[in-house]
């Protein structure tokens, strides 16, 4: 097993999209990034490839016949290193969260929950769409816990004054989870438009799913334009056009012309705009430096790609 295996197995060059749900998170919850934003960043890197490991495990039967060049059906990784990787991987991410705080554990949990039921059943459901969107919502929400967990126990470590400090941890920690779920909702809406077209990837022939997500991107960088209290519009537009631009021209002609290679290519294309989504949410809650700091992985993404693909 060469570790160029392992990176095709684990879709490393769609990596560059898991950072940003925490950073979004925190942004939206009022927070700034601290060492629970860094810690949930972690988790969600090894939950997301314990994912990608878990996906391959469970398609071998159907990679065998569909893409036999993936790594688990030509051989080059065997099914139970494979399965082996998922376990470890989420193990290690529950571990991160659990240093994350008691609510980055909770909701690292449900997302962990999530992902194996998706790769393990929802995946040929029709929940399965519904699955993957929840888990990148929750990735999110994740990066709120965290870093909210973190501000708290900085707050409460400090001199009390007047008991105003003690008072901060877990009310503000559910009124920031509050504020990220608008953000948790839209990327959610995001995911399952990507998801529902990946369902037509290996075949092609469906006009009607690139179709809706094109009305779904239009939604979601609408939203995502539109700046949250006192933030500067100039930057979340700019980001939000960034974001459709990049997800809705790959749709479009997947939906003109919805061949197998063009319905990939859609699929690429929406998990690509998943980090300027990322950023203009974190920019619409004012803080556009986070947001131009997560576009800055868009060429890192782009340039991985090339060797490794995201899908």
């Amino acid at each position: 097993m060469r570790p160029r295996d392992w990176a095709e197995l684990l879709r490393v060059s769609a990596l560059f999209t898991v950072p940003g749900d925490a950073l979004a998170g925190a942004a939206s919850a009022g927070g700034r990034p601290n060492r629970g934003t860094a810690l949930a960043v972690g988790a969600s890197l090894c939950l997301y490839e314990a994912g990608m490991a878990l996906n391959d495990w469970s398609d071998r039967d159907e990679d065998a016949i569909d893409r036999p060049h993936r790594p688990i059906p030509s051989g080059r990784i065997s099914p139970r290193a494979a399965l082996g990787a998922a376990g470890a991987l989420t193990a290690a991410g529950l571990g991160l969260a659990a240093r994350a705080g008691r609510p980055a554990l909770a909701v690292a949990t449900a997302l962990s929950a999530t992902v194996w039921a998706y790769d393990l059943h929802l995946k040929h459901t029709k929940a399965g769409p519904a699955a993957m969107a929840a888990a990148r919502g929750l990735d999110l929400l994740l990066g709120a816990a965290a870093t909210l967990s973190a501000a708290g126990r900085r707050t409460e470590a400090r001199p009390a004054t007047g008991g105003a400090g003690h008072g901060r941890g877990g009310g503000s920690s559910v009124l920031g989870l509050g504020a990220a779920a608008p953000a948790a909702a839209v990327l959610a809406a995001h995911t399952y438009a990507v998801t529902t077209v990946s369902r037509n990837e290996t075949q092609g022939g469906s006009t009607r799913a690139p179709l809706a997500a094109l009305a779904a991107t239009g939604a979601v960088a609408a939203f995502a334009a539109r700046p949250r209290g006192t933030a500067a519009p100039a930057v979340a537009v700019a980001l939000a056009a960034a974001y459709a631009r990049t997800a809705a021209v790959p749709y479009l002609h997947a939906a003109l012309n919805p061949s197998p290679p063009l319905t990939q290519r859609a699929v690429g294309g929406g998990i690509r705009a998943m980090i300027p989504l990322q950023a203009a949410l974190a920019a619409r809650s004012g803080a556009g430096v986070t947001g131009l700091a997560v576009m800055g992985l868009v060429p890192l993404a782009r340039k991985l790609a090339r060797k490794v693909s995201p899908t």
